[in-house]
């Protein structure tokens, strides 16, 4: 059953695929997009604990963990089954992440991170630029666009893989949505031709 407003799967499905209709950029995605929320929790290892809690393996509660628990709750709330999976996946990123920062230490693990998103970040504005032909989805809604990306690949994933559906109808329903987005977008970009 589609869901509404912040937690309406299809709208936020819809308006990321309105930008991720090539399937040569879709594909970098996959790669790309799941390094960079890795990384970004390896970076974040270095910040302050939140709650002061002794956790084994060099495990501390920072943004890091909060922003774990913020992707992982929002994903179980926009579809339970591939959102237990996506959760699942941010919270192995954090411990791997963690457990990778604290061995490599700050002074190297800014610079891998660096390294990795800036290659991910250019494999993706090179999808947009030479396969997508359209700006990516951050220059239009940053906060979807960083929230959504993970869940986006791993549901084009489990449905190109599985056939995975939240539910029966939800990929013809997203379909239609993309495909008048899609036609905005392009009716919009004549305009300012014209």
């Amino acid at each position: 059953m589609a869901k509404i407003g912040l937690f309406d799967l299809e709208k936020h499905f819809a308006f990321y695929g309105a930008y991720h209709s090539n399937p040569v950029n879709v594909f970098i995605h996959m790669l790309f997009v799941w390094p960079i929320l890795f990384t970004s929790l390896v970076i974040l290892y270095f910040t302050p604990p939140l709650v002061d809690l002794s956790l084994p393996y060099s495990l501390i509660m920072n943004y890091g963990f909060f922003f774990t628990v913020i992707y992982a709750g929002f994903y179980v709330s926009l579809d339970v089954k591939a959102g237990s999976l996506a959760g699942f996946l941010c919270f192995l990123c954090w411990v791997f992440g963690s457990f990778l920062a604290h061995h490599l230490g700050f002074s190297l693990a800014w610079k891998v991170v660096l390294v990795a998103q800036l290659f991910c970040w250019t494999g993706q504005f090179i999808g947009h630029g030479v396969f997508e032909k359209r700006a990516p989805a951050l220059l239009d809604n940053l906060a979807q666009a960083f929230l959504m990306a993970p869940f986006f690949v791993l549901l084009e994933t489990l449905q190109m893989a599985f056939g995975y559906e939240p539910y029966p109808g939800f990929h013809e329903h997203v379909k239609a949505k993309v495909d008048a987005g899609i036609q905005e977008w392009k009716e919009k970009k004549q305009k300012k031709i014209s």
